[in-house]
């Protein structure tokens, strides 16, 4: 499907790298963002904030909108704003504009605790506030006038992503006992993924984004502390219910089947690249 105009709202590093791909490809891009620097040449710069609605002056004649909004805090009202108030308003602003939606939302949704598996067609029961807020988003998405897809990404990593590198580095311990999984997916494939549902021409309602290899934490860790010459993490107890209320193994075949190939088709891959780029070990 070719698209000629697209909005990506919440415009930061992967909406800005989405936007060049599809600027390449000859879209014409408009990046929403609150901050005042201006978005890299052709992408074109929407100052507006998702939560004002009086900020939303939107461009016209809409192709596709991707959502990206992401939260400055890690509260349940920062959510809410963000992914609630933000995507109800931009709807709203649209008025009779029947753009593609592309909602991206987070596995946090799934309530599972067991290490069970998931996909698309499990419960979505989240027990914590993030996943309940990005739920509650879906919804609206859902039942809105848009043709509308989800995007459920896993933990994201890749350069400026580097949260599981330095608690290794750090010598922080791993949660063992239960073990708890990890479902990861790095950023190039997040923009990867999101650029290949605008190209589909019938795209489902909902898909995971996650890689092949849904992992436990201290798999994880012991791997990194390897590929940098590091000691071997320490076991510690895993909270009740996993880390933020879930813990499950996602399963990326829905997406596999829409025609997408991963570039690093497991952690693996991904972070061994990092290390080797930072000169780390090996």
């Amino acid at each position: 499907m070719a698209l000629q105009r697209v909005l990506i709202a919440g415009c930061g590093d992967l909406g800005t790298d989405l936007g060049k791909r599809l600027a390449a490809e000859g879209s014409e891009v408009w990046g929403l963002r609150r901050r005042n620097d201006p978005l890299p040449a052709p992408l074109n710069t929407l100052r507006a904030d998702l939560t004002r609605p009086d900020t939303l002056a939107l461009p016209e004649k809409l192709d596709a909108v991707v959502y990206l909004a992401t939260p400055g805090r890690y509260e349940d009202e920062a959510y809410r704003l963000a992914y609630v108030e933000g995507l109800r308003n931009l709807i709203a602003q649209l008025g009779e504009q029947r753009p593609r939606l592309v909602l991206v939302s987070s596995t946090a949704v799934y309530g599972q605790i067991e290490g069970e598996w998931v996909d698309e067609r499990s419960p979505a029961e989240p027990r914590s506030f993030s996943g309940q807020r990005m739920l509650e988003a879906e919804e609206i998405a859902r039942t809105s006038a848009l043709p509308a897809t989800v995007v459920r990404f896993g933990g994201i990593y890749g350069p400026g992503r580097e949260r599981m590198l330095r608690k290794v580095r750090a010598g922080e311990p791993c949660a063992a006992q239960p073990p708890h999984y990890t479902n990861r997916i790095h950023r190039e494939d997040c923009i990867g993924i999101l650029q290949h549902l605008l190209r589909v021409d019938v795209p489902e309602g909902l898909y995971l984004g996650v890689d092949d290899a849904p992992c436990t934490q201290c798999e994880l860790m012991d791997h990194l502390a390897e590929l940098m010459n590091l000691p071997r993490p320490e076991r510690q107890p895993a909270p009740p219910g996993g880390l933020r209320g879930s813990n499950k193994r996602c399963s990326n075949a829905k997406l596999k089947q829409s025609g997408y190939r991963l570039l690093y088709p497991t952690y693996r891959e991904g972070y061994r690249e990092m290390i080797e780029s930072a000169g780390e070990g090996l």
